[in-house]
């Protein structure tokens, strides 16, 4: 039994009823995802959500949508929520990225959090001894996918921001940067990791 179960379309009221309608309207009339029936049981946590959704994750803006699903996706399944890792997966197939793609975007956010984990350590440590050793870690999927190394790049910030690893997204800012992306295509990038992030948090405390 979930601990929250949904509000399905046929017995939304009020304002739940319009943010459904406006959903519909965004998805051009295809059935709602699931996980905002779920949200519907806080009618102003589903209204805070869509409104982010529409904005940072599914239109054009200082990102392309593409960009955006290939983040968002990345963000999902690094916080283990197959529902959005599912729908974001088939939005990215419908924006014409292949298999290969998503498989590439899951991988490079999975290995983002190795580099976190260790980075974070020696963050919070402080000691010297451990920033004079050698990292020992591999990463040749950072450079060797189908991704482009600002989309790469773009999930290392995001990732890395969610998990709190400080070294990490100061270096991956930097980075991008030298790469010509502008701050506020960064920020963007961030304000559509933190749209997800908010969104599987929900549906996995409820499911």
């Amino acid at each position: 039994m979930p601990r929250i179960a949904p509000i399905a379309a046929a017995d939304a009221t009020d304002k739940v009823a319009q943010t459904y309608e406006r959903i519909t309207e965004m998805l051009e009339g295809e059935a709602i995802p699931a996980p905002f029936l779920v949200y519907a049981r806080v009618p102003a946590f589903l209204q805070d959500f869509f409104m982010n959704f529409k904005k940072f994750v599914w239109t054009d803006g200082h990102l392309d949508a593409t960009t955006k699903a290939t983040l968002a996706l990345a963000v999902a399944s690094a916080a283990r929520c197959p529902a959005w890792a599912d729908f974001l997966a088939e939005r990215c197939g419908k924006l014409g990225c292949s298999e290969q793609h998503v498989a590439d975007c899951i991988a490079v956010a999975a290995s983002c959090q190795m580099y976190n984990v260790f980075f974070k350590f020696r963050d919070l440590d402080g000691n010297d001894a451990f920033s004079k050793m050698g990292i020992g870690l591999r990463a040749h999927t950072f450079a060797n996918t189908s991704l482009d190394a600002k989309t790469v790049e773009l999930i290392n910030i995001a990732i890395s921001d969610i998990n709190g690893c400080k070294p990490c997204v100061a270096g991956h800012v930097e980075k991008i940067r030298q790469l010509g992306v502008t701050d506020e295509a960064i920020l963007e990038a961030v304000q559509c990791a933190a749209t997800i992030a908010a969104g599987c948090a929900f549906l996995n405390s409820a499911t």
